[in-house]
């Protein structure tokens, strides 16, 4: 912990110097130098569009699978890339230093979280007894 508010604090008191233009231009209060390039806000707009698919993608797969080992795996999979996609936008759009740099850590913590709930989600229920959906072999035969 103590590590981590040491590099903290060496990245906000890093030289105006080691920091780029558009982050420079912000500080000063220089806007037209601060607005980010078409390119970008065209990188962060298909990055929203790219999570707002898999989001819904991911909610759907919620409100339609028959039990819990299905709905799991379409939140855990669709919505992890979803997200992922939305912080990757905040990283373009805010450049690596501030709150980019925190939509890298959220982009980090979530791939370090949501396989390792899901696995565990997935785990309770199993010694819960909770049964699987049975196969199309299974409901006919």
């Amino acid at each position: 912990m103590t590590l981590a508010l040491a590099l903290g604090a060496a990245v906000a008191r890093a030289p105006a110097l080691a920091r780029p233009a558009f982050a420079a231009a912000a500080e000063s209060g220089d806007a037209a130098s601060a607005a980010p390039s078409d390119l970008r806000l065209a990188l962060v707009a298909v990055f929203v569009v790219v999570g707002t698919f898999f989001l819904a993608v991911g909610t759907l797969g919620l409100l339609r699978f028959p039990d819990v080992y299905n709905r799991m795996h379409a939140t855990s999979k669709a919505t992890t890339l979803g997200a992922a996609s939305m912080f990757l936008a905040g990283f373009v759009r805010f450049g690596p230093y501030d709150a980019g740099l925190t939509c890298l850590v959220g982009i980090v913590f979530l791939f370090v979280t949501a396989p390792a709930g899901a696995h565990l989600i997935s785990r309770a229920a199993r010694k819960l007894g909770v049964p699987m959906y049975p196969d199309d072999e299974n409901r006919n035969g």
